[in-house]
Order: structure tokens, then C-alpha cells, then sequence
């Protein structure tokens, strides 16, 4: 089953799509952002990036929620904000964050799901509520008109106040629980994690080639190469070259496919996992034999390739077809 197939919000929203009809401005929000994202696939992957620029594994080697300081997580909420409005070029609102279809919309971004502090100002208005959760790897959106009656009574300083419980069945769910790509290094094994993190400041390429290596078949994204390389330029570690990942991997029978048509096609039809914007994926592959007749195949250097099992001996893989200039410059990463 593919990650979007099935829409978990159309079935949260049953009792509450009344508040479609009842309140037009929210109906257009809602109707304007699913024509923009219809699968979600492009928020999900703003709130990918989001977290991984808090994390920033480039520099700090993080890759958990929990390495991250009180006020990295404070600063998450205005982050959400800021990439979603590049992401979807939302109008700027004049009491909001956003003019989406003509309506004034706040954008409120919690780690936990109910917990979305709510400041006076947004009473009257449509609020974005998103929220992320990297270990459960999900993450959930909707709409609410805020009413006072809606809203905890605030003791903090700023006056910010919570959603009643008793009233978030007001949300109307653009999508509820739905697949955040994956933070592969989180779900790793913490001995596999331990054996691609090598410690030094001379690691990065070391611990590129063991992240492919170690993690296969399984797509990898740009946040996780990123924390291995721990290095800006950190796609030069992935590129041919003399002790480059590819060119190491490659002696091995292990491709690397990123983000390109050409290398999503070879993936599709070797049967192995498809990388999307910002990811790449490693597999091993042997040349085809007669015993091999019923696995899908792909042609490389002239020669047929599958998926190789584990009991398929190691040996040197294909070239991948060159990327060129305007391959690169389609994909956004």
C-alpha cells in the first residue's frame, strides 16, 4: 500500500463535515489548500525539512527530537510557519500569518496533538493546525474556526490559550495521522546507527558509504546523508569518484538512485523502493541468470540486472545513466 492511498481525515471528519456548510470561508481554505496539495505529499515533505533544519545533522550530528535544546523546539512552531508559506506562496494576512482563497488564516504548529497555543488576536479567525510527530513518523492538519468559547482559560504571561477537548472535533481535518518520510537514522537499530556514525572529524565519507550500505532498499533522505556526511556540500560524497560512495558501493554490486527520472524508472522496474524529492535509495543487484526468470529486470552496460538475494554471490554493479544539468535542476531538494 502506498503512503497516501488512504486518507485517514475522511473518516475523523464524518460528524464534523457540517462545519463545511456552515462555515463558507472555512470550506474555501480547505478546498483551496487540497487543490494545491492533494495527496499531502508537499507538506509532509516542508515538515520533513522543518525538522531536520532544526536538528541541523550537518552540523551538530543530531538526529532526534530529544538532542534538541528547549528553545529549537520553541522556535519549531515559527519555522512550520515561515516554510509553508514559501512552499504554497500563501498571501500575507493582515491580522494572520496567511490569506488563503481571501480568508485571514493563522498557522499554529505543536509537537503534541491538542497542545496548539492559541493567542487572542486568532479569536474570529480560521486557524492551520499542524502537528509532527518524528518517532511515530506522522503528522496531522486541519481547520478551525476560533471562537472564545472554544479556548482553555490562559495562565501564562502572553495570554495564549488551548483548544477545550471537548471542542477539537470543531477541527476539520485536511489529514489526520498521516506518513511523515521517514528520520531513517531514528529507527535504526541503535547498533546498526552506532556502526554508520562513526565518531572523528575525517568520518563523512566513511559514514556516507556505511549509511548505503547498512540501509537498503529504503528510502533515505536528505536530513540523514546530511548528519553522515556532516558536511554542506554533503551530495559530493555521493557522487563517482575515486573512494565516493557510488564508485565504493558500486565494486559491491550496491546502486544508489536518487531523485532523478532516469533513477526512479531503473528503480521502478528492478522492483526495489522508489525514491521521491529529496531521498535516495541503495540496492544490491546481480546479473540476470535462468535462475533469476521471474525477477523483474533492468538493462545496464549492455547486460540484464535484478535485485540480488542474499544468497546471490557479490559482484561488481552497472553504471547508472548519467544525470545531466537539467535532471538535476527539475528536482527539488
Amino acid at each position: 500500500m502506498l503512503p497516501f492511498e488512504v486518507d485517514a481525515s475522511a473518516a475523523i471528519n464524518v460528524h464534523s463535515r457540517p462545519l463545511l456548510e456552515e462555515d463558507p470561508g472555512l470550506a474555501s481554505v480547505h478546498h483551496h489548500i487540497r487543490q494545491l496539495d492533494p495527496e499531502g505529499k508537499r507538506f509532509a515533505a516542508v515538515l520533513r525539512d522543518t525538522i531536520d533544519q532544526l536538528l541541523n545533522g550537518e552540523a551538530t550530528g543530531r538526529y532526534a527530537w530529544e538532542q534538541l535544546r528547549q528553545t529549537e523546539k520553541t522556535h519549531a512552531g515559527s519555522m512550520v510557519e515561515i516554510n509553508l508559506h514559501r512552499e504554497f506562496d500563501f498571501a500575507d494576512g493582515d491580522a494572520t500569518d496567511y490569506r488563503i482563497a481571501g480568508i485571514e488564516v493563522d498557522c499554529k504548529f505543536s509537537q503534541k496533538l491538542g497542545g496548539w497555543m492559541i493567542p487572542p488576536e486568532a479569536v474570529g479567525h480560521v486557524c492551520l493546525l499542524v502537528w509532527a510527530n518524528d518517532s511515530r513518523s506522522q503528522w496531522s492538519a486541519g481547520l478551525m474556526r476560533i471562537q472564545e468559547q472554544f479556548l482553555n482559560i490562559g495562565k501564562n504571561r502572553d495570554r495564549k490559550l488551548t483548544i477545550k477537548a471537548e471542542h477539537r472535533k470543531r477541527i476539520f481535518w485536511l489529514w489526520y495521522n498521516a506518513p511523515l518520510p521517514e528520520n531513517v537514522l531514528l529507527h535504526l537499530p541503535a547498533e546498526t546507527r552506532d556502526q554508520i556514525l562513526l565518531q572523528g572529524n575525517r568520518q563523512g565519507q566513511a559514514r556516507v558509504i556505511q549509511l548505503f550500505e547498512k540501509v537498503q532498499n529504503r528510502k533515505i533522505g536528505r536530513g540523514a546523508v546530511r548528519t553522515a556526511a556532516q558536511q554542506l556540500d554533503y551530495l559530493a560524497r555521493l557522487r563517482e569518484g575515486k573512494g565516493r560512495a557510488r564508485t565504493v558501493l558500486r565494486e559491491k554490486g550496491i546502486l544508489i538512485v536518487g531523485p532523478y527520472g532516469k533513477h526512479q524508472d531503473i528503480a521502478e522496474r528492478i522492483g526495489a523502493e522508489v525514491p521521491g524529492r529529496g531521498e535516495f535509495v541503495s540496492f544490491r543487484v546481480c546479473e540476470a541468470k535462468p535462475q533469476h526468470e521471474n525477477r523483474p529486470c533492468v538493462e545496464l552496460d549492455g547486460k540484464s540486472w535484478v535485485l540480488a538475494s542474499p544468497s546471490d554471490p557479490e559482484e561488481p554493479g552497472p553504471m547508472l545513466p548519467k544525470i545531466t544539468n537539467a535532471d538535476s535542476e527539475a528536482v527539488e531538494f
